[in-house]
């Protein structure tokens, strides 16, 4: 728990431009279609050079 909130916490500090321009954040999706059911997933990711942080969340 303690990791997820300093990884919030590195995203927020991040995004909100404290070390240079504001980087907005990348949100991508998908649908899956497949013979057991549809699966549908999201994910949120930012980042600078080669350095890129992300959370994903998968539902069924």
């Amino acid at each position: 728990m303690k990791r997820l909130a300093a990884l919030l916490s590195l995203l927020t500090l991040a995004a909100c431009g404290a070390d240079g321009e504001p980087q907005p954040p990348k949100v991508h999706s998908s649908v899956t279609l497949s013979n057991s059911g549809v699966s549908v997933g999201t994910g949120v990711s930012m980042g600078r050079g080669a350095l890129r942080v992300g959370v994903a969340g998968w539902t069924l």
